[in-house]
């Protein structure tokens, strides 16, 4: 591991991950391996209570530059098999493994990386964190589970709408509607607290019954299913012209 993603075991009892990666975390293909390797040494270490954190912005999710870079380069499919495919599966490890996630954020959660908010058992958000889709602004097919997981703790109306609107949804805001636990000036420390505070035996087997062998079947189903959606735009035209348009770029033929 090169540092894009720390890891800890305090003496607390606490496993800590940590993304340090450049881009506001920006998730490339390396900080998603690593990720995934951090993961690794979380069940390695036996540890049942997890927090996931990311410094001043949690993540800005996929890195549009670089997808719009491998377009230009006809390799755009190639690059998003270096990165969807590892999200999702580190979507799925949090809500299969028997650890307590909880994860402790602050600024943008944004794109696929909302899929770790997701997936994780509880959140501790800080005052100035929002999460935002951004899929129908850019032309994205939605990954990271914000079609597969969201409507399981949203509705199915609910998650539909976000991902339609692509609205921005503050730290509030995301209590409100139960995707985090509470607002903290500081989300680490507070998330440690809550942890080191549950009945980790009723907490898990809490998780075992919510996440049974058919709702993560079809979890991992529709993680798939988002995969090939994903990778079926992405080299598109007008995918390219909407990553263009995002980044402020000029459109070339290719891009029309």
């Amino acid at each position: 591991m090169t540092g894009l993603v720390t890891t800890s075991q305090g003496d607390d009892g606490l496993f800590r991950l940590t993304l340090c990666a450049p881009r506001s975390n920006a998730l490339e293909p390396r900080v998603l391996t690593e990720l995934d390797r951090g993961l690794d040494a979380l069940a390695a270490s036996g540890c049942e209570r997890a927090i996931l954190a990311g410094g001043r912005n949690f993540s800005s999710g996929g890195d549009v530059e670089r997808f719009h870079q491998a377009a230009t380069e006809n390799r755009a499919e190639a690059y998003a098999a270096e990165v969807v495919p590892v999200l999702q599966r580190c979507v799925l490890r949090m809500v299969q493994m028997p650890v307590l996630f909880a994860v402790a954020a602050r600024g943008a959660i944004t794109g696929g990386s909302a899929g770790l908010l997701f997936a994780s058992d509880l959140a501790v958000l800080a005052p100035d964190v929002f999460v935002q889709p951004y899929y129908t602004r850019v032309g994205f097919a939605p990954d990271g589970g914000w079609a597969a997981l969201l409507p399981e703790r949203l509705g199915v109306g609910a998650a539909q709408d976000w991902l339609l609107s692509d609205r921005r949804v503050g730290a509030d805001d995301l209590c409100r509607i139960g995707l985090a636990r509470e607002v903290h000036a500081s989300p680490e420390e507070r998330a440690a607290d809550i942890l080191s505070g549950m009945n980790v035996a009723s907490a898990l087997a809490i998780k075992r019954l919510v996440w049974d062998d058919d709702r993560v079947h079809a979890l991992r189903r529709r993680l798939s299913a988002e995969t090939d959606a994903f990778r079926a735009l992405i080299g598109q035209p007008a995918t390219r012209a909407g990553m263009a348009r995002f980044l402020g770029k000029a459109l070339d033929a290719a891009d029309v």
